[in-house]
């Protein structure tokens, strides 16, 4: 077992701890920082990319900058995710720990963002659970990948067809219930995770892809900035088909692989340039789902009071504030203060089943 299989079993993105056994088990090897720090930074990227969104339509510099970022930092997540999910099989207690981690925060958080923004639109609540709101779209789509992943380990080229499901369900126009359209557009960047190893991560290490790397993301900067006035961002979205993008087959097919190639260099470079030693916030990257599901309803707050129409009005200095801003929030949320508080709703306490033994009187 390799030391990213390890890391704890209280974040859904790290895998699945041991199984349970009779005999005691291993010490578990050190925590590798390279992971959690991809994940942390991944995570201030989501805060800050939802942060940014509200102003992509009166600032150029801010939709090339958020065109850059959704390039990459969801299909990166959803690749570690899928890394870090190699070792599900299915079993009960496999399943237990995904429906506690993952299924209930869904439902959970399902019914707040709907009565936040039920209120903020001053309309009355409806308990709706088969349209993900918000970003609670990511643990529908975390639950279905990961019950799927004995699936995926047992088929052929299994990055080959899971690019082939995704291009068809954009072809299909597959609905938005339960997330389907982003499960399954998703889907290649969490197989992919599944199909990597620990060598492939060795060797982002080397310093020409290092430095291949940097100068990748420094291109990716103005090449957006000339692409930003004509582009369509809910491309990036990976929910919408054809008719919603408004393009025919063939073009739908071209514009898809290649943002997936543009996708695939990216999620490569910025991996490449993480940092691998241990630093002042490696260890919140094993509680990325607190900054993760709670920012959302400090954003749609902000919307409401008028925050990010004032940022607009005040130009390029009250952006850099609210993007200094996005990273203080997503740090606050990730405090033990902050974790302690809403334990209850991204980690919440299940009974644990009673053993055969004791159901049999024994």
């Amino acid at each position: 077992m390799t030391t990213a299989d390890t890391l704890r079993k209280s974040d859904p993105v790290a895998g699945e701890p041991p199984a349970e056994a009779a005999v005691p088990p291993r010490p578990r090897p050190a925590r590798d920082p390279f992971f959690d720090n991809a994940k942390f930074l991944l995570v201030v990227l989501v805060v800050i990319g939802h942060n940014w969104y509200p102003l992509i339509g009166e600032s150029r510099a801010v939709k090339a900058a958020y065109m850059v970022v959704y390039a990459f930092h969801m299909p990166a997540f959803i690749l570690l995710s899928g890394y870090f999910s190699r070792n599900f099989e299915a079993r009960p207690d496999q399943v237990r720990r995904l429906v506690k981690s993952v299924l209930l925060p869904y439902l959970i958080f399902q019914a707040i963002y709907l009565a936040v923004i039920d209120r903020i639109n001053g309309t009355h609540f409806t308990m709706n659970w088969n349209y993900p709101s918000y970003l609670c779209w990511f643990l529908v789509a975390l639950f279905a990948w990961r019950l799927t992943t004995p699936l995926w380990k047992a088929l052929p080229q299994p990055i080959v067809i899971a690019v082939l499901v995704s291009i068809v369900a954009g072809l299909m126009n597959v609905g938005v219930d339960f997330a389907s359209a982003r499960i399954l557009e998703f889907l290649p960047w969490f197989v992919a995770g599944l199909s990597m190893k620990p060598e492939h991560f060795q060797w982002l290490r080397r310093s020409s892809v290092r430095r291949w790397s940097a100068a990748a993301v420094l291109v990716a900067l103005p090449v957006a900035y000339l692409l930003a006035p004509a582009a369509n961002v809910k491309w990036l979205d990976n929910e919408w088909g054809t008719e919603t993008l408004g393009v025919g087959d063939a073009e739908y097919v071209g514009i898809r692989l290649a943002l997936l190639l543009a996708s695939t260099v990216m999620v490569i470079s910025v991996l490449a340039l993480v940092p691998r030693r241990k630093l002042w916030f490696t260890a919140l990257g094993a509680v990325t789902m607190y900054p993760y599901l709670l920012h959302g309803l400090v954003v749609q707050a902000g919307e409401w009071a008028g925050v990010h129409n004032a940022v607009a009005k005040d130009g390029p200095l009250a952006i850099v504030s609210l993007t200094a801003g996005a990273v203080l929030l997503a740090l606050v949320l990730a405090s033990p203060p902050v974790r302690k508080l809403a334990h209850w709703a991204v980690e919440p306490s299940v009974p644990r089943p009673p053993s055969p033994r004791a159901l049999l009187g024994r």
